[in-house]
Parts: C-alpha cells; sequence; structure tokens
C-alpha cells in the first residue's frame, strides 16, 4: 500500500458550509455503504458513497471533490484488503479463518476511527488524507 500520502491541494478560499457538509457526507458514506452491505461484506460497498458524491460534485465544489476522491481511494483500498482476507479464507478451506477473522476486526475498527476523523476534519474544512490508502483514483 502506499504510504507517502499526496498532500492536499492548497487552498484558494475557505470552504463553504454547503462544502463542509458534502465533505463530510462523502466520508460518512464509507459507514453508511458497510451498513447496507452487513457483516464481513461491509467494506464491500464502502466505495459507493464517495463514488457517488464525487461523480456528483467534482466540477461544482473543488473541496468536495478532493474529499470524495479521498474517501473513494479509502473505500477501494478497504475493498482489496477484505476481499484478500476473504479469499486467504477461502483457499486455506477455513482454516485461515484463525487469521481472516481477527484482520477483518482490526481493519474494522481502524476504518470506523479513521472514517471519523475524516468526518470532522470535512467538518472543520479541513482536507483529510487516509494513512496506509492506495491512491488508484487520481
Amino acid at each position: 500500500m502506499n504510504e507517502t500520502a499526496t498532500a492536499p491541494p492548497p487552498a484558494t478560499s475557505a470552504p463553504s458550509d454547503e462544502e463542509k457538509k458534502w465533505a463530510l457526507f462523502a466520508h460518512l458514506s464509507i459507514l453508511v455503504g458497510g451498513l447496507v452491505t452487513f457483516g464481513w461484506a461491509a467494506s464491500f460497498g464502502s466505495f459507493i458513497g464517495p463514488l457517488i458524491i464525487w461523480l456528483i460534485q467534482k466540477d461544482k465544489m473543488p473541496f468536495v471533490a478532493d474529499q470524495a476522491k479521498e474517501a473513494l481511494n479509502f473505500g477501494i483500498t478497504l475493498t482489496i484488503a477484505c476481499f484478500v482476507l476473504l479469499m486467504l479464507t477461502i483457499f486455506s478451506l477455513g482454516i485461515g479463518a484463525l487469521v481472516t477473522i481477527p484482520a477483518f476486526m482490526v481493519i474494522g475498527i481502524a476504518a470506523l476511527v479513521l472514517v471519523i476523523l475524516a468526518a470532522i476534519k470535512a467538518n472543520e474544512g479541513v482536507a483529510y488524507r487516509y494513512p496506509i490508502t492506495l491512491r488508484l483514483v487520481k
């Protein structure tokens, strides 16, 4: 995973209250996607909300576009990590679950904490960068 986080773009002006709300929604939509898809598959729906917000707002609100793209990249990273753990469990005929179930728990708790931190920062108008995130959408 790419551990060198790219710096957020320089702020040309402070984000408006509407931009802050949309950015907040982009981050929180990761959790909503996780709740909608339930259980172990929670990460598989985590990138849909940020993707929709990014596609809608990318040309209108630069701060929202940046934060939605960041949330989208984090959601994709979560999906990839959970898919790899799922494949490890399947290919090991369930024996790998001794490792993957605790790993799923750690990923879930870390994702919850990081999304809450990102949402708080976005609500303050500060660009947030998730650690250990693949930056696939540029």
